[in-house]
């Protein structure tokens, strides 16, 4: 029985099989390059940006705390707040766009 099933899906031939594979491989490859890609990219650099970051760094959380480095651990950072008040946040906790844009000169346009 499982030969006559197998002979009736084969009936089309190879090469019908194989291009009913073609839309399901160009899927994965677009899902590959406009999406895993791009999120393992962003991964890096946050892990790449955490590691750089010194005491005296200022920065700000994923929650929208400012405050500036005062000491670094291992897994976490102690971060001072303005009011003087000090916070432990995981690395994890840093937001790297925010603090990137926090940390870089504003452009100063020419007239």
């Amino acid at each position: 029985m499982i030969a006559t099933i197998l002979l009736q899906a084969g009936g089309a031939g190879g090469l019908g099989s194989f291009t009913s594979f073609i839309p399901l491989v160009l899927i994965v490859v677009v899902f590959y390059f406009f999406m895993i890609r791009p999120q393992v990219k962003k991964q890096k650099d946050q892990k790449k940006y955490v590691e750089e970051l010194k005491k005296g760094d200022r920065v700000i959380t994923t929650a929208g705390i400012h405050g500036k480095i005062i000491d670094v651990a291992e897994t976490t950072f102690l971060v001072e707040t303005e009011g003087g008040h000090k916070i432990r946040f995981e690395k994890s906790a840093i937001s790297l766009e925010s603090s990137k844009a926090l940390n870089t000169p504003p452009v100063v346009k020419k007239d």
